[in-house]
């Protein structure tokens, strides 16, 4: 056999595997040929003749996105190892597939991303984000991300790799791909505690992504309004640092973005901001955040309305002015619709918590929030046995909360006959408060019925709720509580018949 003929069949083999590579690339851009792939099993996840190419790397990446087992099949193949020396030793084609079977690896479960840390990436994907070409960085920095985002130790050891100031460098590049993959690992990296968003902060972050956020590409701003509202939620210090870098009130025109995810995270990081303090919540009220936030859940429909119902809620939460605030602007029928609208639980308890902050200031607060027919539907979703628990609890304190302050009888009434005795003892209460100051009360309660439905309640002798009918009762004349008492038509039959005529 010639020379030529023996490199003939080596050319050979060379072909066919790198065919046989990138036909297996191919395959795996469709999810119906994984399970295929998986089940063949003779990929050869351990052979190291295999990590040659960055079509080989490229299949590998796009299996080990699929699912944790097919992951879990490329850490115990050792491929690791050679991917982390592959990022220092070779172009930047092949550094871009490597970092991206170690993002596909890191993003299943803590335990993966693990595997990826104890491999030594950590360094490797560190030094790609001093890469010249824009794509190793951001392929460096989306597997730093899926890396941190499990939790605060991962985190932590992005950090002690010396990622940060890196990332914050790459939110500084002209390329808007590798600015929204930078700005997200951020927000992974700042999520976990208070100290790790110090880290992020401590790097000039903060300035950097304040920068953004007018910005037209839609991705980007997402992840910006992500990254600050992470920063945001930690701390009062963290919180005052974002709101000192003037994003307020231009971040309000976001709240009409054409895109969900935009408008979903600027009242995230309105929530986060006001959750802190009354002097915060002010401020964002002083920018129109209020009104604002407001008209977003009149446009707004499902798990999107969620933040802005809580940002309504801790505004509210922390003074009369500010509930009042929350009120004027027409919070109140807003969220009624919200309880209407929404049939997740989670939204309803939300909105429930919310009322119960606005309503439970004075009695102003509180007529506000039942003339809004609020009260029948908090009272109808605590008394639902298919509500969950935390939907029962929240409409249940929502309700003591607005009821001990209201002095709208109106709205109370209706309450008297669906109310269970443990809110049926506040309402009673409120009654009994009222009516022995107000005379037009005192008639309008027993036209209506209301006082026969109080002489119908049966309570323990001794009890609060019987001491407040007693309240009730002493505002009118004995006859009248014996007239509309139970049983009093028949005692008044039993006279008439025992009656003798003169």
């Amino acid at each position: 056999m010639s020379q030529r003929q023996v490199l003939q069949v080596f050319e050979q083999y060379q072909k066919s595997r790198t065919q046989f590579v990138q036909t297996i690339a191919e395959l795996a851009t469709r999810p119906q040929n994984i399970e295929t792939l998986q089940n063949a099993g003779k990929l050869g996840l351990g052979s190291p003749t295999l990590m040659l190419s960055q079509t080989t790397a490229l299949a590998l990446g796009r299996l080990a996105n699929y699912n944790d087992d097919l992951a879990e099949a490329v850490v115990k193949g050792d491929i690791l190892p050679q991917l982390v020396y592959s990022l220092t030793e070779q172009n930047r084609f092949y550094k871009k597939a490597a970092a991206f079977v170690l993002r596909a690896v890191a993003k299943h479960s803590p335990a993966l991303a693990q595997a990826v840390v104890d491999c030594g990436a950590l360094d490797a994907l560190v030094i790609s984000l001093e890469e010249f070409d824009p794509g190793v960085k951001e392929a460096a920095a989306w597997a730093l991300g899926y890396i941190a985002r499990h939790n605060a130790h991962l985190s932590q050891a992005v950090v002690d790799a010396g990622a940060v100031p890196l990332l914050v460098l790459c939110i500084q590049e002209p390329e808007v791909a590798l600015k929204r993959i930078a700005a997200s690992a951020l927000s992974d990296i700042a999520k976990h505690s208070p100290e790790l968003a110090q880290t992020v902060v401590d790097t000039g972050a903060i300035a950097h992504l304040a920068q953004m956020i007018l910005n037209p590409d839609a991705k980007l701003k997402r992840q910006v309004f992500s990254a600050l509202s992470q920063i945001s939620k930690h701390s009062v210090d963290l919180a005052e640092m974002v709101v000192e870098a003037e994003i307020f009130p231009a971040v309000l025109a976001c709240l009409r973005d054409p895109d969900e995810y935009v408008r979903k995270n600027v009242t995230t990081l309105m929530r986060e901001i006001t959750k802190h303090t009354p002097e915060l919540s002010l401020m964002i009220v002083n920018a129109g955040g209020v009104a604002a936030v407001i008209d977003y859940l009149g446009d707004s429909r499902g798990n999107v309305r969620l933040p802005g119902i809580m940002m309504l809620g801790y505004v509210a939460a922390h003074s009369e002015n500010l509930a009042m605030a929350v009120i004027v602007s027409k919070g109140v029928p807003q969220l009624a619709i919200c309880l209407s609208e929404e049939p997740e639980e989670h939204i309803k308890a939300a909105t429930a918590w919310a009322f119960g902050q606005i309503g439970r200031h004075t009695p102003e607060h509180a007529r506000a929030v039942s003339t809004a027919n609020v009260l029948p539907k908090l009272l109808a979703l605590y008394m639902d046995t298919d509500s969950s628990e935390d939907l029962q609890v929240k409409a249940k304190k929502a309700l003591k909360s607005i009821l001990q302050k209201c002095t709208y009888l109106p709205a109370l009434e209706p309450l008297l006959y669906e109310a269970p005795s443990n809110i049926l003892k506040h309402v009673v209460c409120q009654f009994s408060k009222v009516l022995p100051h107000d005379s037009k009360a005192r008639r309008l309660f027993v036209t209506s019925g209301g006082l026969k439905k109080v002489q119908e309640i049966k309570a323990d002798p001794g009890s609060a709720l019987q001491e407040y009918i007693n309240s009730i009762n002493n505002c009118y004349p004995e006859e009248i509580v014996r007239y509309y008492s139970p049983g009093y038509s028949e005692t008044l039959l039993a006279r008439v018949e025992k009656y003798q005529p003169v």
